[in-house]
């Protein structure tokens, strides 16, 4: 009896520090890619001041393609969904604020006033505003232009 009693109190506490974990950290992160967790809705973003250039006429090869200039803000708690630059290559310059980017492999950077970046084909992601004052950028792309 005492033998069964020794290895019984040693699973049990075993079982309780894993009930434990799981009850402090979600779930979800154990299991779900970062890509999987990110948004897929919009919030607190907008597009504004939009300038495009159809490139057919100006370079052989780029007939159905825009270069497109915007200005884009993300309020404070806000975020843009999750997207994918596969076919609409892109480069930034960040205006205002503190831009935290999460990549599709789940590494983040934030990026802050004065600094760029540029997205390539293989580039997913998603942005998010966890400061207190509005993220302001401008992004120039070019994409299918619409038909």
């Amino acid at each position: 009896m005492r033998r069964r009693t020794a290895l019984t109190l040693p699973i049990a506490a075993s079982f309780g520090l894993a009930i434990a974990i799981f009850a402090v950290a979600p779930l979800g992160s154990y299991v779900a890619s970062a890509e999987q967790l990110a948004p897929t809705e919009n919030k607190g973003f907008k597009t504004t001041k939009t300038q495009a250039l159809d490139l057919g006429p100006e370079i052989q090869g780029m007939n159905g393609r825009q270069l497109r200039l915007r200005m884009l803000t993300i309020a404070p708690g806000g975020h843009i969904k999750i997207h994918s630059h596969k076919d609409r290559p892109a480069v930034v310059y960040f205006i205002q604020g503190a831009d935290t980017v999460t990549f599709g492999d789940g590494t983040e950077k934030t990026f802050r006033a004065g600094e760029t970046t540029s997205s390539s084909k293989n580039t997913t992601h998603w942005h998010r505003n966890d400061g207190k004052e509005m993220v302001i950028l401008i992004a120039a792309d070019i994409l299918h232009k619409k038909m």
